[in-house]
């Protein structure tokens, strides 16, 4: 592996025991204990630019989901487990239990804000406060697939084929796919906005091919189990009672349901948000901004 630059200087580095393996993570800061999940093709990486703001008042903990950057690759059960929302949550809670950290602040970008808002449905007593950026629910974004939609996130279905057709696919040319994927998602539609050093480190990540199947048994569960825990949650009226912010950007994924924040209201009562000046990227794309709201949002009592 290639030697990558350290985005955190300062930060402490981590290979935390849990039940699915080491899960890698990044601590450092001071303050209330902020948890910040990463989302598809990324890594804990991504906060590298907002991380040194939050950092001021918050003890921040960003670890790589299973599967993904340097955490353990569990293998999957029939049913996509533990690649599922409700077992990443699991995992996330052991992370800040071994940080000794019962109660947190939550912040999730794309798979890492589904890992979010489950984590929240599943172990409400654990979050004092959460955002999610530029996502609305799994149950949301099915139901919503229509014509424009499809086009859009496309890569929900593909990634959700029966292995091994898509990593099949995603192997043979797995950085052209990576960096066409992220520029075809920022507002610029090109990788402008990333570091290169970032870039370098989701690179190496994706190209694994282990890391591959387990982007995509990510998907399956999207397709399978956390639908279906979304759909049960919302046939019992079951809501995140914390106070919750939604992010999304003016041109990302979120916007093109084209009523994010009404959509949130539905599972979280105390829901408020904004877009932000970006593609799909937030926290890259338009760090300064997505920072800001964020510190301001945490900051509350």
């Amino acid at each position: 592996m290639p030697t990558l630059a350290d985005l955190f200087p300062g930060f402490a580095t981590h290979a935390i025991d849990t039940s699915v393996g080491k899960i890698f993570a990044r601590s450092g800061g001071s303050g209330p204990p902020l948890l910040l999940l990463h989302g598809y093709t990324q890594t804990h990486v991504m906060w590298h630019r907002v991380a040194p703001v939050l950092a001021q008042r918050f003890s921040l903990v960003m670890p790589d989901l299973p599967g993904y950057g340097q955490s353990a690759i569990p293998q999957a059960d029939a049913d996509h487990a533990p690649y599922d929302k409700r077992s990443m949550a699991r995992v996330m809670v052991e992370v800040m239990d071994a940080f000794g950290h019962p109660r947190f602040r939550l912040a999730g970008h794309d798979r890492g804000g589904r890992v979010a808002y489950r984590l929240a449905l599943d172990h409400g007593p654990r979050v004092e406060r959460m955002a999610t950026l530029d996502i609305v629910p799994t149950y949301d974004m099915w139901h919503g697939m229509d014509r424009n939609m499809a086009m859009k996130i496309w890569h929900w279905p593909f990634l959700a084929q029966p292995a091994p057709l898509p990593e099949m696919l995603i192997e043979k040319a797995p950085v052209e796919y990576l960096e066409w994927k992220m520029a075809s998602w920022t507002k610029a539609k090109n990788l402008s906005a990333f570091d290169p050093r970032a870039m370098e480190h989701y690179r190496v990540a994706f190209s694994d091919p282990e890391r591959i199947h387990a982007h995509c048994e990510d998907y399956r569960a999207g397709f399978g189990a956390d639908f279906t825990n979304d759909e049960a949650d919302r046939a019992a009226g079951k809501t995140i009672d914390c106070s919750f912010l939604a992010l999304w950007g003016g041109v990302g994924i979120a916007n093109e349901t084209g009523k994010p924040l009404n959509i949130w209201r539905q599972w979280a009562p105390k829901a408020e948000g904004q877009p932000i000046d970006s593609g799909h990227f937030l926290a890259e794309e338009s760090p300064d901004a997505t920072a800001q709201a964020l510190l301001e949002f945490f900051s509350r009592a």
